[in-house]
């Protein structure tokens, strides 16, 4: 079983995996947003395999629905569903943050043999290169707060792997389901975040550079 939960939006659907953190995918409606999924698995794959994982996916399997809200009808996913509360093994955690270095690791590879120049989306929208990578680092340090991990802007490719690092270190430790901080994520909920953000630029950066 792939046990997935739905986030749901007033007109956008997220659907994501509970085991693996970063598969995630959108659509205009459950089903929609379900088949999406599906379609990903290949490409999710490719992360599962860098983290050194096998990555066999059942049938999806709704476990929870959580109410989004106009982050998810914007595209990005917000809600923090009740499964998110429960405890984190030291498995698991050691798991999440293998996927989450993955995910990093593929898209500073991404980025390395990419243009600068993207080409535009369908509405000549899309971020290019340099501003993506500068957009997923700083989402990336505020969501790095949610868990107790605090920085400065990053100003050097050091300051970068050194934010990381200590956000690993949160994300690798056994958890009970509360937020390591008050008003915080829990760290399953900040594993899957973190890995969505990230993947979800990937993904676009792959599409957009041919």
């Amino acid at each position: 079983m792939t046990r997935v939960y739905l986030e749901i939006g007033a007109k956008k659907v997220f659907a994501c995996s509970v085991e693996w953190p970063g598969w995630c995918r959108i659509g205009r409606s459950e089903e929609e947003a379900l088949e999406a999924l599906v379609t990903y698995a290949p490409r999710y794959r490719v992360v599962a395999e860098r983290a050194g994982l096998l990555f066999e996916p059942a049938d999806p399997v709704v476990v929870e629905r959580a109410k989004g809200g106009t982050t998810t009808d914007f595209g990005a996913i917000e809600a923090i569903p009740s499964l998110d509360a429960e405890p984190v093994g030291e498995a698991e955690a050691a798991r999440a943050v293998a996927l989450v270095e993955a995910a990093w690791k593929l898209f500073g590879e991404a980025a390395a043999v990419s243009p600068e120049e993207l080409r535009k989306g369908p509405r000549g929208g899309g971020r290019d290169r340099d501003k993506m990578v500068a957009h997923v680092v700083e989402a990336e340090r505020a969501y790095a707060r949610k868990v107790g991990v605090r920085h400065k802007p990053l100003r050097e490719p050091a300051d970068l792997t050194a934010m990381r690092a200590d956000l690993a270190e949160v994300l690798s430790r056994p958890s009970d389901g509360r937020p390591p901080v008050p008003g915080g994520w829990p760290v399953r909920y900040a594993a899957r975040r973190v890995a969505w953000h990230v993947l979800d630029h990937l993904w676009e950066m792959e599409d957009r550079r041919t």
